[in-house]
């Protein structure tokens, strides 16, 4: 699980440790386990994993969300499930079927975590007043993250708008010539955008509404907070470019680059995060 990202949540006084992987959130068992007993975590979860009702549990999860899982390991440890003599690790289990829905780390948040479903199913197990609990902190702590990126996202459409204005301005100044009618001008000023439009997104705005004739708005209204953020950016850089009378295709070609290095920058692992901690 490399690239993480640590959220904790609070249950009946005990710190939960919430890591969001691969867009997913894994919620630690070990800590849910030591609500019941913090002395033998690892036991509590080794015993919940050597029940059939849990080994049914996984492989289904598994078959639904897991191409790569292994059947036939998981068949063996469905057959010997519930016999005195079965016993079953994290690891073990990990190991045999190919498993993402459980993931043991070391280390830095080091312990056992599971996909929230599954942790979910875990916290039943302990305690069902337990498991009601967990749920509604974390859904309080989905609706707090939600609530942060919608307030990025405005922040970074209302910075690409400012930007825009900044632009029209250096257009207006530089390349629309005196004595033309609002249509030519307004021909400029849209060519101009898209110029951003194919240097960010890779096409015009004609071109996007051809591929997604369902959609409601533009393209700038489902763009992601990160092209948002370098869609401002190219804003007021193409304005500097035009007061230094670069031309167009020029002009496409150096903010082009720059979008692919800011992109770059930041969809890269933590440094995407930035704008969602």
């Amino acid at each position: 699980m490399s690239q993480t990202r640590k959220t904790t949540v609070h249950v009946k006084g005990t710190e939960i440790t919430v890591l969001l992987h691969q867009e997913q959130d894994y919620i630690s068992l070990t800590d849910i386990a030591r609500h019941r007993n913090p002395e033998h975590s690892d036991d509590l979860i080794r015993n919940w994993l050597r029940n059939r009702n849990t080994i049914e549990f996984l492989g289904i999860w598994e078959r639904l969300n897991n191409p790569d899982f292994n059947p036939v390991e998981f068949d063996g440890f469905r057959m010997r499930a519930g016999l005195n003599s079965f016993t079953l690790t994290p690891k073990q289990w990990i190991e045999g079927t190919g498993s993402i829905g459980i993931v043991s780390r070391q280390g830095r948040y080091g312990g056992t975590f599971a996909h929230k479903d599954i942790a979910f199913e875990f916290a039943s197990w302990i305690s069902v007043e337990f498991k009601l609990f967990l749920i509604k902190e974390f859904q309080r702590l989905k609706e707090d993250e939600n609530s942060r990126l919608s307030l990025a996202w405005n922040l970074n459409r209302t910075l690409a708008k400012l930007n825009y204005r900044i632009q029209t301005d250096a257009i207006r100044a530089h390349l629309v010539p005196p004595q033309v009618t609002p249509a030519q001008a307004a021909a400029t000023y849209a060519s101009e955008a898209d110029l951003l439009n194919v240097a960010l997104f890779g096409h015009t705005a004609a071109e996007w509404r051809s591929r997604n004739p369902g959609q409601q708005g533009n393209m700038r209204d489902h763009a992601t907070i990160e092209q948002l953020l370098v869609l401002a950016n190219l804003e007021s850089l193409n304005a500097e470019l035009i007061h230094m009378a670069l031309p167009q295709g020029e002009r496409l070609g150096r903010l082009n680059q720059i979008a692919i290095r800011q992109m770059q920058v930041l969809t890269a692992g933590s440094a995407g995060n930035l704008l969602r901690e």
